[in-house]
């Protein structure tokens, strides 16, 4: 049975939206906020999220990039708001499409059935919480936690330490971390990497000088190891 999150804060529009997918066999949960919507798709793993951007807590493209540090799962915007920046910015933030409010029950079930179909063939989604025995990595709440209390990240920091967490296990190069997290130019700032590695093994290493998360593969990249 395929699951679907349904995230807005109108009871009315939820309702309707329960109604009508349970109907059609969907599994459907329900979130009213941006930080309920992130926690509930942490722990339920939904197979599509229907999601409204003026939430009361959070604006919806926060919530987008939030899910996006973890998963792929199709992500449909369902909002009010006709203005083409903030469908542009919807989009460039990982949503797969935009539904304007007041929509058609028919068109909206569509999308979703045409969202499910593409995602169909796409591996699914790495858990957003990744412990270690050192540290644990929300990548949710983009937020590393480690003896109880929040480590601050400069959000450098952050980019590196997401982009190998999402690849836990494989060899990411060089070349990739820095044209990810710095930009195309940046490519060849190989000492760049070193200075941010040897901080976030400061920070998050119990022992630094002998890492056991944050692997450094001579002159090919680095590799996370949780």
């Amino acid at each position: 049975m395929t699951k679907v999150l349904v995230v807005d804060d109108e009871p009315q529009i939820v309702r309707a939206l329960r109604i009508n997918l349970a109907a059609r066999g969907y599994d459907v949960s329900t979130a009213a906020s941006g930080q309920e919507a992130l926690r509930v798709a942490a722990t339920e793993h939904p197979d599509v999220v229907v999601l409204d951007l003026g939430l009361p807590d959070i604006d919806g493209a926060k919530v987008i990039e939030g899910l996006r540090g973890w998963t792929s799962v199709p992500i449909i915007v369902l909002s009010a708001r006709t203005d083409s920046g903030d469908k542009v910015s919807a989009l460039d933030a990982g949503a797969d499409d935009y539904v304007t409010k007041p929509f058609g029950m028919d068109e909206l079930l569509a999308r979703l059935r045409a969202a499910v179909r593409r995602a169909s063939t796409v591996p699914a989604g790495e858990e957003a919480v990744v412990e270690t025995q050192a540290f644990t990595v929300d990548l949710a709440a983009k937020k590393v936690i480690r003896d109880g209390a929040e480590v601050h990240l400069t959000p450098t920091e952050w980019g590196v330490l997401e982009l190998l967490v999402r690849n836990r296990g494989k060899l990411v190069a060089q070349k990739q971390l820095l044209q990810e997290v710095w930009g195309p130019s940046y490519a060849s700032e190989t000492h760049y990497l070193r200075v941010y590695l040897a901080q976030l093994r400061r920070k998050l290493e119990p022992r630094p000088s002998r890492p056991r998360h944050l692997l450094t593969e001579a002159g090919m990249g680095y590799r996370f190891e949780p």
